[in-house]
């Protein structure tokens, strides 16, 4: 398909884009917005399937263009060749990107897991709240080399603005699973490894642990922590000791520091 100029942010297809910023509609579409050139090469390097991409007319990176302009024609997208205007209106940044990708939504199944693979490790978080902390946690799940989240309840949406920003480009290579408490409850009593969740109520310290794998770490909400209903499916309940005067840490950095202890990656 050839690129279509578009000069006007009133167009209904960038109307349509931006609209992908509320929950609402990212849920109606099954859609969802990548800031940068970078995190939509991702998407197209794992086979996402691309709708959209707008781009500024002064690219400067044409030969990485090109290429996520014909995989969005081959996925039967569109490429939107777009001004300065219309990248403000699309992005929130004050420095917005010059490329913009709207990709399909992905969640896999829980019964798709498994169970006895030892090789693979998965984090559980309960009603998270802040996209910036999920997607610095998809980010880190990345990082490790651990195999997928599982958010269960009423955690905040994967596919927000925020939330992928923060991923990096992530959110395209950890499997995203969504469940509820109850059906998590089922799911995860034949676990063939450790269930480990985070907790000062009665905890070891998490240095003096070695889990046995696979690995399913639960991580609880940032005000409330864990339920009790998930603490009573651990078997092991971990702290992280706080030797200052915090009490706490966030979220996110208490996740990266437990994947890291736990999974050993340098071994």
């Amino acid at each position: 398909m050839t690129p279509k100029p578009i000069t006007s942010p009133s167009n209904q297809i960038i109307k349509d884009i931006k609209a992908l910023e509320m929950r609402k509609r990212r849920k109606e579409t099954n859609l969802f917005l990548v800031e940068g050139l970078r995190s939509v090469i991702e998407g197209v390097e794992l086979g996402s399937t691309l709708k959209y991409i707008a781009y500024h007319t002064n690219i400067k990176d044409k030969d990485e263009l090109k290429r996520c302009v014909s995989y969005c024609n081959d996925c039967g997208g569109y490429a939107l060749e777009v001004n300065d205007l219309v990248l403000e209106k699309l992005s929130r940044k004050d420095n917005p990107q010059s490329v913009i990708g709207v990709f399909t939504q992905t969640f896999h199944k829980l019964e798709n897991i498994d169970k006895n693979d030892t090789g693979r490790n998965y984090i559980t978080l309960e009603k998270i709240r802040d996209p910036g902390n999920l997607g610095t946690i998809i980010r880190t799940i990345d990082a490790i080399g651990a195999h997928g989240v599982i958010l269960i309840d009423q955690c905040c949406d994967p596919y927000s603005v925020e939330t992928v920003r923060a991923t990096m480009g992530s959110i395209f290579s950890v499997p995203i699973f969504q469940t509820t408490l109850d059906e998590f409850k089922i799911w995860s009593k034949d676990w063939q490894g450790d269930v480990i969740g985070t907790t000062l109520q009665s905890s070891v310290d998490f240095r003096e642990i070695t889990p046995k794998k696979p690995l399913l770490l639960m991580m609880g909400n940032e005000q409330a922590g864990l339920s009790e209903d998930l603490r009573q499916l651990a078997t092991y309940c971990i702290r992280l000791p706080m030797n200052g005067r915090a009490d706490s840490l966030n979220l996110s950095v208490a996740t990266g520091i437990c994947l890291y202890a736990l999974l050993e990656p340098w071994k």
